[in-house]
């Protein structure tokens, strides 16, 4: 295994989790098994890389920040990130809406398979829902005044708090560079310091990612609904994948156009990544992966990418985009709706606003999807109706988000011109603690 390259290891680590669970499912104690037993240890992992997501972007944000020396890089980095970041949102959406519009996968369900799919999953349903609405309530700006905490170290406390981490870490970064130089420096030393020491805990933790998407791939398999109800899906299922397949194509195509990397370069530097995206459906858990990624794989500066990636980690939910565009029009299909061309245009509106808001971690497109729901006037108990297939479809939009996020540093590095060679540390994919101890002892 030592000898794989760490995606080819993940990759492994997946279908053997799959193969596992498939097995223990043909025997009645299996599936008690896998979630006693096995399933501890995907969440083990995932935890450990929710652990670092919060001092990884304070130390790398504010490294980053502080580096750049003068207020104007920010700004235009800042523009150029975020703009770059709506385009790609909007582009997602409407190649969802083109999709579920040609394929037409509600019109597949029929009254009895619909019945059964909004009794089996109506409790999650309300749950989403009664979230939503709270989001809905709340006032024009609400967004805004929460992008401001009043306690940092309680704001660093919540994963689901990301934004306003980034907002300190923004803030204390510009703080940096207005006081003198010699000032900042214990300050910028600490920081230095601080994220090389998280960037090795990263390193270790990814020593034990095979095993850890086994565990993850082996509680999802024997935790899936009923093979029926996937049967019913299966077209919606089909139209959101080869969408997300086609955003895929286009960030290739974006980066192959902008900065003259070829897609295979740009999808060898991404894929563990991906992989690890795919695993654990969390764009934050995979953040610290991405930058390790971006930064020494594909020659991006680390400027750019402490700067570009926690960003994108929190309000680049292209995959996510994607799927709630699908999601909206298949529960209007199924419930007989003949959306007009306005109304569809809305949801791209809100699909775009919706990804910003929506969080880095597990089901949270599915509680932002209710207020796309609602602004098209689609009933929201339709939300039962994606339930079955929710989890592994959200594996793959997360693919999609962490891709668009590595595309988008790419691009933005090159327009700043802060792009250079790849920088591979080769006991990152081949760690090897036996070398650095005679390393030491030389």
């Amino acid at each position: 295994m030592k000898k794989l390259a760490l995606h080819w290891q993940i990759l492994l680590g997946m279908v053997a989790g799959v193969l596992f669970a498939l097995i223990l499912t043909n025997f009645s104690w299996g599936a008690d098994f896998v979630s006693d037993w096995i399933k501890p240890f995907g969440n083990i992992f995932i935890n450990a890389l929710k652990l670092i997501a919060v001092p990884l972007i304070l130390a790398s944000l504010i490294k980053g920040i502080s580096d750049l020396k003068d207020i104007s890089k920010l700004s235009k980095m800042g523009t150029r990130t975020i703009a770059t970041y709506i385009v790609t949102t909007v582009i997602a959406v409407t190649i969802g809406l083109v999709m579920v519009n040609i394929v037409g996968p509600g019109r597949t369900i029929s009254d009895e398979t619909r019945n059964d799919l909004i009794t089996s999953y109506e409790g999650d349903a309300s749950v989403r829902i009664s979230d939503a609405q709270k989001q809905k309530d709340a006032g024009p700006l609400q967004a805004l005044e929460d992008l401001v905490p009043s306690n940092i170290i309680g704001a660093a406390g919540d994963n689901g708090n990301m934004l306003q981490v980034i907002f300190f870490a923004i803030f204390f970064g510009i703080g940096l560079i207005l006081i003198p130089e010699k000032t900042a420096k214990p300050v910028k030393d600490f920081f230095d310091g601080f994220n090389e020491a998280i960037l090795k805990m990263i390193d270790l933790i990814m020593l034990t990612a095979p095993y850890g998407v086994f565990a993850l791939l082996a509680a999802l398999v024997v935790e899936s609904p009923s093979t029926d109800l996937f049967a019913a899906l299966a077209m919606y299922a089909l139209t959101v994948l080869i969408g997300l397949a086609m955003m895929i194509g286009v960030y290739i195509l974006l980066v192959w156009i902008f900065t003259k990397n070829t897609p295979s370069f740009f999808i060898n530097g991404i894929s563990p990544a991906q992989l690890l995206a795919f695993s654990t459906s969390s764009s934050a858990a995979t953040l610290p992966v991405t930058m390790e990624r971006v930064e020494e794989h594909m020659g991006v500066n680390k400027e750019v990418t402490s700067f570009v990636l926690p960003i994108g980690a929190t309000i680049n939910m292209d995959g996510t985009s994607l799927y709630q565009a699908v999601a909206a029009i298949f529960i209007a299909q199924a419930f007989g709706m003949d959306l007009t061309l306005g109304t569809q245009l809305g949801i791209i509106a809100t699909a775009t606003l919706a990804s910003i808001g929506s969080a880095a971690v597990p089901g949270a497109g599915m509680v932002m999807l209710v207020i796309v729901l609602a602004q098209a006037g689609i009933p929201e108990a339709g939300l039962a109706l994606i339930f079955a297939v929710d989890r592994p479809l959200d594996m793959c939009r997360t693919v999609v988000n962490v891709t668009g996020d590595a595309a988008v540093s790419l691009m933005v590095a090159k327009s700043v011109d802060m792009m250079g060679p790849p920088n591979v540390k080769e006991w990152d994919d081949n760690y090897h603690p036996e070398a650095e101890t005679v390393s030491e002892k030389a």
